[in-house]
């Protein structure tokens, strides 16, 4: 008999999630991939300094989309908290992709247009990608919190609840 393995079942909402991160980062993938080609090819720029000022460019129309549409439904803790750790998040995920581009370029030798593309924007931002969704629901974008439960004041307060039944007490 044949064993079928099956993946794991991932709740909808981080599939939905999933799905949003990657139309953004697509959106802003385009955008990164087009100006650093600029950078490179039209304005000369060297490589990681080209690499550095599109994935900036990059960053600021992902905040936009991954904050109010990706993780639109998660809780807001203020505009100027999560544009920093989200700012700090990308520069990691940058120093991962910059890290890649420098292994091909420097140590590899491999300082071609295609070899470039390929280490900072095929392999770095895969990389970096994985980083930063998963740092982006786990900080920058928080779940909701779970609702507190309520003291006993504000439950009677709510109405009667269940019938409990009277000790009876001994007299004394």
């Amino acid at each position: 008999m044949r064993s079928v393995i099956r993946p794991p079942a991932w709740p909808p909402r981080i599939v939905r999630e999933l799905a949003k991160f990657g139309t953004v980062g697509g959106v802003a993938y385009v955008v990164q991939l087009a100006s650093t080609n600029v950078f490179w090819l039209v304005l000369d720029a060297p490589p990681l300094a080209g690499q550095a000022l599109g994935v900036l460019i990059a960053t600021v129309v992902a905040f936009s989309g991954n904050r109010f549409w990706t993780f639109g439904h998660r809780a807001r803790t203020g505009l100027a908290r999560e544009y920093a750790l989200f700012f700090v998040f990308n520069a990691v995920g940058l120093g991962i992709q910059l890290a890649c581009l420098a292994i091909s370029v420097y140590a590899l030798g491999l300082d071609g247009p295609l070899a470039q593309n390929i280490a900072g924007n095929v392999v770095g931002v895969g990389l970096g990608s994985l980083f930063r969704f998963w740092t982006y629901r786990r900080w920058v974008f928080p779940a909701q919190p779970d609702p507190e439960p309520q003291p006993a004041a504000d439950a009677a307060a709510e109405g009667p609840g269940p019938a409990v039944p009277a000790r009876e007490v001994e007299p004394s």
